[in-house]
């Protein structure tokens, strides 16, 4: 399970040959959501409200960086980190 991102205690993943639709994985403390990258919606799991939000602003921030992760995902390549902040 590869980390891409850590920010605030949030912690985003993505796991190799992983089932659509597209999506990362988040935790939160003792709390994990899968997280659709087109949608941004919660696919599983649940997070903090705060913590939900603070995902969702920085996953629309970088849809495409996570569209390329996920299409590297199931090649096992090296998945390519994204900023923790700017």
């Amino acid at each position: 399970m590869p980390e891409i991102c850590r920010f605030f205690g949030i912690i985003i993943v993505m796991y190799y040959n992983d089932h659509a639709p597209p999506h990362f994985h988040a935790r939160y403390g003792s709390r994990k959501a899968a997280i659709d990258i087109e949608t941004l919606g919660i696919i599983d799991g649940e997070l903090t409200p705060r913590a939900l939000g603070l995902v969702t602003e920085r996953a629309a921030r970088h849809r495409e960086e996570l569209r390329a992760d996920w299409d590297l995902a199931p090649r096992h390549e090296i998945l390519l980190p994204i900023a923790p902040l700017e």
